[in-house]
């Protein structure tokens, strides 16, 4: 009994030292919310004011007090019935768009792809020259009558060869662009000059433009041929390519089945485009899909 007194004296004593945690009354807070809400409506309150707006009315507060319900985060604005009134700002919808560049077409990106390979022009010196003499006294020239009846003279800058004549006749090959090609020409005029011969710089004419293109796509040239038979002319076991000779402009094609052309004949870089621009639609039909 001692013991049973002991223990109950001692529980006793615990409950007296541990403070008791008071519970909420969730009944009574729902009713003083709702208390709050009636007054507020019975005084006609308006929400939209500011405490500047509300001088007549002191007793009552301009922001009626919050309810548990709403929650607070740190950093942000609660939303209060102060900024019911907000509204976003309007966005342009075309700032955020993008221009995008349309896709070249088919013609447009096979006359993106023509590359002049070589412009071959020509010169008139106005006398007659020693092709011997010529050979003997310049450095990177070549001479033989029993091969070839002219002098084949070389430069370095711009990179070109010529071939001079006795008549007094030189071609220029080599260059890529007719600016070059005058330059070259003008430098071996020059050079005929310095050996004594009274030349002249007369006639200079581009005679011919070779260049290339790619159309990336192949093409069925044993048809192509049967089509155009009085203009084209396909030989494979001779040669791999199908030449096609154009009336206007008079231009010869070489055209390869992988769709490469090798345009050689016109005399400008428009008769050249032209003539692509011809071909153009041809080859497209006959396109090996």
């Amino acid at each position: 009994m001692d013991k049973l007194n002991e223990q109950a004296s001692s529980e006793s004593a615990e409950k007296r030292m541990t403070p008791s945690v008071p519970t909420t009354d969730w009944s009574t807070n729902v009713n003083q919310e709702m208390e709050i809400s009636n007054t507020n409506s019975g005084n006609n309150i308006n929400m939209n004011q500011t405490p500047s707006q509300s001088g007549s009315n002191k007793s009552i507060p301009a922001t009626p007090a919050l309810l548990s319900s709403q929650s607070f985060v740190a950093g942000e604005v609660a939303l209060t019935p102060t900024h019911s009134s907000f509204t976003p700002q309007a966005v342009n919808p075309h700032s955020a768009m993008t221009a995008i560049t349309p896709m070249a077409s088919g013609t447009n990106q096979a006359r993106n792809s023509i590359k002049v390979q070589n412009c071959v022009s020509t010169v008139h010196l106005g006398c007659e020259l020693k092709l011997l003499d010529i050979y003997c006294r310049t450095r990177f020239s070549e001479y033989n009558p029993a091969r070839f009846h002219g002098v084949v003279m070389k430069i370095i800058d711009p990179r070109a060869t010529a071939l001079v004549f006795r008549s007094g006749k030189v071609l220029c090959t080599g260059l890529r662009n007719e600016h070059d090609s005058y330059i070259a020409a003008r430098k071996f005029a020059r050079i005929i000059h310095k050996l004594g011969y009274p030349a002249k710089f007369l006639d200079f004419k581009i005679q011919n433009f070779i260049a290339t293109a790619d159309l990336r796509f192949p093409i069925r040239l044993e048809a192509l041929q049967q089509a155009h038979g009085q203009f084209a002319s396909y030989e494979p076991e001779l040669f791999p390519g199908l030449v096609y000779r154009m009336v206007r402009p008079r231009v010869v094609l070489l055209i390869f089945v992988n769709g490469k052309i090798v345009f050689t004949g016109g005399k400008t870089r428009g008769e050249i485009n032209e003539a692509l621009d011809i071909i153009y639609p041809i080859l497209r039909s006959y396109r090996i899909s």
